[in-house]
């Protein structure tokens, strides 16, 4: 009788266990679409607030403020970086402003010593720094074609799982992947019909697949981190490390790449950081920019890097879809319009995620 009391004991605690996990699951799934969903406020409230206050000047054809007589360098590849780093500067006060009203501030310093915390910090100079910029490039150089190309992040990151962290890659894993990418070419596809290839949209493109390789890493590594690093811990270590070389270390070595002198590019980043009419907006997107990071580490971490980056990658509808609610519909600019192929790539997006979702809950279930 005690044999068959603990026997039945034990099938109730794997059932308890089995319904426990898929809760966890389903809510990491839930966390990372939000996380794409999020980086579309991101992205709507930087392109807005970089065409406004100072920014005029800045893109302007003959720049006669704090940017004049910069070179055509400075304008393309430091002026991407001091944009990267006002909201990612932005963000990382409201992460340490809301770090420290949860009472997390103390956890942060003592995390920055640890293996996981040093992890972090290498996989925001990756993600952040390197791949934002590169991604601000592309959208400069080519358009929002490179959308697609910086999609391919949930790809690599896939990958980098399964080798690294040896995580399960099933035939419908891959199936929904190249379902969500299939899904974003269609999206990137509304700005293809006046596209040239010239050099400048090639190297728009290089940038974007520099950019997903960045965001690869970063989401592998950084839902890695956070299984053993609160995510509330990572945002804060991933923001100031951002902002920090973004603002500090990038400017400066592209300044002195484009001949301008370190000097300009801290005079313009100054210019910028001080400027309300823009830099308000440029704050909002880092709020936003805090969120989705945020939950993109936690949402890997909960139901895997392949899942995770393939649930985020649904950024790619929702960038267009905030930015025509943001920049089209409150600040009355054109061109924002979504056409009826980009809602058809949603549609198609979702359709990635059910597949890539269905077939890591069954590869999970065939494991326990």
């Amino acid at each position: 009788m005690e044999n068959l009391a603990n026997s039945a004991a034990q099938q109730q605690a794997a059932v308890v266990k089995k319904a426990r996990d898929k809760h966890f699951w389903k809510k990491g799934v839930f966390i990372a679409i939000f996380s794409g969903f999020l980086y579309g406020g991101y992205t709507s409230f930087m392109t807005e607030g970089m065409m406004h206050g100072v920014w005029n000047d800045i893109y302007a054809e003959v720049p006669t403020g704090v940017a004049a007589g910069v070179s055509a360098f400075f304008i393309v590849y430091t002026v991407s970086a001091i944009g990267a780093a006002c909201v990612d500067i932005g963000s990382a006060i409201w992460s340490l402003f809301y770090g420290g009203c949860i009472g997390r501030l103390g956890d942060f310093k003592r995390t920055l010593g640890t293996k996981p915390g040093k992890i972090l910090i290498i996989a925001a100079i990756i993600g952040g720094p390197l791949a934002s910029t590169a991604y601000v490039i592309g959208l400069q150089m080519a358009g929002s074609i490179i959308v697609p190309i910086a999609a391919l992040n949930a790809a690599i990151g896939a990958i980098i799982g399964k080798f690294v962290f040896k995580q399960k890659l099933t035939g419908g894993m891959i199936l929904g992947i190249i379902i969500c990418f299939a899904a974003a070419v269609l999206i990137g596809s509304s700005s293809m019909t006046d596209l040239n290839f010239s050099g400048g949209a090639a190297l728009g493109c290089l940038a974007a697949f520099c950019a997903a390789i960045g965001w690869g890493i970063e989401g592998a590594v950084g839902g890695y981190a956070c299984c053993m690093v609160d995510t509330e811990i990572a945002i804060i270590i991933r923001q100031c490390t951002s902002g920090l070389v973004n603002g500090v270390v990038l400017v400066t070595i592209l300044s002195i790449l484009g001949g301008d002198g370190v000097g300009s590019g801290f005079k313009v980043l100054t210019a910028c950081l001080t400027d309300m009419p823009s830099m308000w907006m440029l704050f909002v997107a880092g709020v936003f920019s805090s969120w989705s990071f945020k939950f993109w580490y936690k949402g890997a971490s909960m139901c895997g890097a392949a899942l995770g980056m393939g649930c985020n990658g649904g950024y790619a509808f929702w960038g267009p879809f905030w930015c025509l609610i943001v920049c089209g519909l409150i600040f009355g600019h054109e061109g924002f319009m979504i056409p009826a192929v980009g809602w058809i790539g949603a549609i198609v997006m979702v359709a990635g995620i059910m597949i890539l979702a269905i077939s890591q809950n069954k590869a999970t279930q065939q494991q326990d």
